[in-house]
């Protein structure tokens, strides 16, 4: 009895593995099909029938994983930023001094955001003033997010510089307001870009960004 009760456990835990397997795999042809259709046509203009026919389903089945598009535009955008910090993560953690560190942080993320600005400069694209006012709604969302997740990746290099002996020893509330100098920098030198759709002057503009920070923190 205690034999056939284990077989028919794991069975199940297979099953149940086996079952969550497939659906975060449906979960992710949604989302990429998604984001193609996004970059194709812009936000406003594609519907969930056009979703659900780019992965070969009805749209019913779409609504069991999401229940609208916008809550599949937030899944496409949590993935995104996701990945974006995984990236940033990876170039920081590839180099030892705080100043590496600093500008392989801005050279990662400015390098992303250029891979993918047709993406975002697409999204847009359509809309009229109520759709637009929502989606700078949604935005702020996106950008809190960004700016909390990238601020925890300067705060660790900061206290890494700290530790270390590299950098000033500062109380908590100047390393928050230098994670969001440094934050603030960083996103003002990616808007400037984005403005002129020029991004080849990325490392000089870090090198210098970079330099003048470490000249105010660096002990």
């Amino acid at each position: 009895m205690y034999i056939c009760f284990r077989i028919h456990f794991h069975t199940k835990k297979l099953m149940t593995a086996t079952s969550t397997i497939k659906e975060d795999a449906i979960q992710d042809q949604i989302l990429q099909a998604a984001k193609r259709l996004f970059q194709v046509h812009g936000l406003y203009k594609v519907t969930m029938d056009d979703v659900a026919k780019a992965i070969g389903k009805g749209r019913s089945s779409l609504y069991y994983y999401y229940k609208s598009k916008d809550e599949i535009f937030d899944a496409v955008m949590d993935v995104e930023i996701r990945e974006l910090v995984a990236a940033i993560a990876a170039a920081v953690n590839q180099v030892q001094t705080v100043e590496q560190k600093i500008k392989a942080f801005c050279i990662a993320k400015l390098n992303v955001l250029r891979e993918r600005r047709g993406f975002y400069n697409m999204l847009d694209v359509g809309m009229d003033a109520d759709a637009m006012s929502n989606f700078n709604k949604t935005k702020v969302v996106h950008h809190g997010l960004i700016m909390q997740q990238e601020g925890a990746v300067l705060r660790q290099i900061l206290d890494y510089g700290i530790e270390r002996g590299e950098l000033k020893a500062v109380d908590e509330r100047d390393k928050k307001e230098l994670v969001f100098v440094l934050l603030s920098g960083v996103h003002g030198i990616k808007r400037e870009m984005i403005i002129d759709n020029n991004f080849d002057g990325v490392e000089s503009v870090v090198n210098t960004f970079t330099r003048v920070i470490m000249n105010g923190i660096k002990k």
